[in-house]
């Protein structure tokens, strides 16, 4: 029975309307998980010589901070691994057992290239230490207790990934506890080195983590089978019902129509609303770079456009699929697509503008970081506002706005392939704040992405009309993209 429903799911990847697409991008993707692989390999064989030339034992040194490795980790997973689906209504009428059904999705799961890649530190690490005399037994054994603690939080992740926001606790718990740890408030690697340490000191302290993660297993098991039914999900949750009228959005005609639409979508759904909160984080991303004397200054342009665009990136990179569940119905209301088109353009403007006013904190370092800000926005407004309207005319993945439980649901409203279409967007204005910097005048290669933006707001119109047409042509392709639901 597992391996038909491998046929079938090979069969549904290979017949979806959108399997170009999907290629290409698994495709991309697979380019970044060598690219990440041969960092956690390189990580793993280098980790116990740096360590050695700093005077730190490495073992120590690694099982010291592993708690936030681990912690990190689940983050990551909850706002970016997605949960395997399997299409399983049609399956529940045919006499196929539920133990089947779940054991194969979960079994999904421990495939996960967020499971497999940590061995490409743990082992390689292993091995140097092997090399260098340490206990073998005990290395295994310890070896068990770290792949045990990874589909730990492969599996916490499942259970928890119906709680909204849930990695934005962890997050603030993770930043709570190394900033506590930096200023020597406290320091919780005290509490848990020697636990990690003795995961190597007394090998039978690693059947722990093994048998916290078999226990965990069966919960997630019993809980996803005692919820696999026909029925399961469809009773509604009853809530106080409000209206909306937006009157005052009235006076721009059909363009306000849009909008209001817009906005009502973005308040009242769980996925829109992520959207929102990933935005906001956007603001932050410039930390990772302004201040930084280590980072190439051709950087700071990437992080001026990121700081400004996380609306862009994050919601404009999935228009129309937002309108999916509705979007057959636009298409017999003989909605004009300028329209249409003119009022996501705005929406992203708009974000856009108020990102780079709350953005405003970055003065701190200086009137020219900020000023990088600012002309990121512009290019953002300017170009890639159009790029990204002009790639949701490809895009014919549909979004689940409704989608709020139920077994095996994805659940994920943050989507890295989107992530991943932005890169192109970048390129462009690396390059001409490149040629600023090979000139030796910054001020230049700001001139020059923020011309690109100005052209670009004052082509509008003929651009439009290039989106404009694209998306008649691949009308009656996406609609029928939209109606599959897997």
């Amino acid at each position: 029975m597992i391996k038909k429903f491998i046929f079938l799911e090979w069969k549904a990847f290979i017949r979806s309307a959108s399997f170009g697409k999907n290629l290409a991008m698994k495709i991309l993707l697979g380019f970044l998980m060598i690219y990440f692989s041969l960092i956690f390999v390189g990580m793993g064989v280098g980790a116990f010589y740096v360590l050695k030339k700093m005077n730190l034992e490495p073992l120590q040194t690694v099982n010291r901070f592993l708690i936030y490795y681990f912690i990190f980790d689940l983050i990551v997973r909850l706002m970016v691994q997605s949960i395997p689906v399997l299409n399983i209504k049609p399956l529940l009428v045919l006499p196929i057992k539920k133990p089947t059904i779940v054991h194969f999705s979960l079994g999904k799961t421990v495939l996960s290239f967020f499971n497999w890649v940590h061995a490409l530190f743990f082992i390689p690490f292993s091995v140097v230490l092997l090399i260098e005399g340490y206990d073998v037994v005990s290395i295994l054994f310890w070896n068990l207790a770290m792949i045990s603690l990874v589909y730990i939080n492969n599996f916490l992740n499942i259970i928890l990934n119906n709680i909204d926001k849930l990695f934005v606790v962890f997050l603030a718990f993770a930043i709570a506890l190394g900033a506590a740890q930096y200023y020597k408030l406290f320091d919780i690697t005290v509490f848990t080195a020697p636990f990690f340490q003795g995961l190597y000191k007394i090998p039978g302290l690693s059947l722990i983590p093994v048998f916290v993660l078999a226990g965990l297993y069966v919960f997630t098991f019993r809980f996803f089978k005692n919820n696999l039914y026909l029925d399961a999900g469809l009773s509604i949750k009853e809530d106080i019902a409000s209206t909306e009228n937006l009157t005052w959005l009235n006076q721009f005609g059909t363009l306000g129509t849009f909008l209001k639409n817009d906005i009502k979508l973005i308040k009242r759904n769980k996925r829109s609303k992520t959207t929102i909160f990933m935005s906001f984080l956007f603001l932050f991303y410039g930390l990772i770079f302004f201040g930084n004397t280590h980072q190439p200054p051709i950087m700071y342009i990437f992080a001026g456009i990121f700081v400004s665009g996380g609306f862009l990136f994050v919601f404009g990179q999935f228009v129309p699929s937002w309108d999916s569940s509705y979007y057959q119905l636009m298409m017999t209301q003989n909605i004009p697509y300028r329209g249409y088109i003119t009022s996501k353009w705005w929406l992203i403007v708009i974000a856009t503008f108020i990102s780079t006013i709350l953005a405003s904190f970055y003065l701190f370092y200086g009137w020219q970081v900020y000023l990088t800000i600012v002309v990121g926005a512009i290019y953002n407004i300017g170009v890639n506002s159009h790029l990204v309207l002009l790639g949701g005319a490809f895009t014919k993945t549909p979004i689940d706005l409704s989608n709020a439980g139920g077994a095996f649901g994805d659940k994920k409203a943050f989507n890295l392939n989107a992530m991943l279409l932005t890169l192109p967007k970048l390129l462009l204005p690396l390059g001409l704040y490149g040629i600023g910097l090979y000139l030796d005048d910054k001020t230049l290669g700001l001139t020059l992405v923020a011309g690109a933006g100005i052209l670009g707001f004052v082509f509008r119109n003929k651009v439009f009309s290039i989106i404009e047409k694209r998306y008649k042509a691949e009308k009656y392709s996406t609609i029928s993209a939209y109606k599959q639901k897997s």
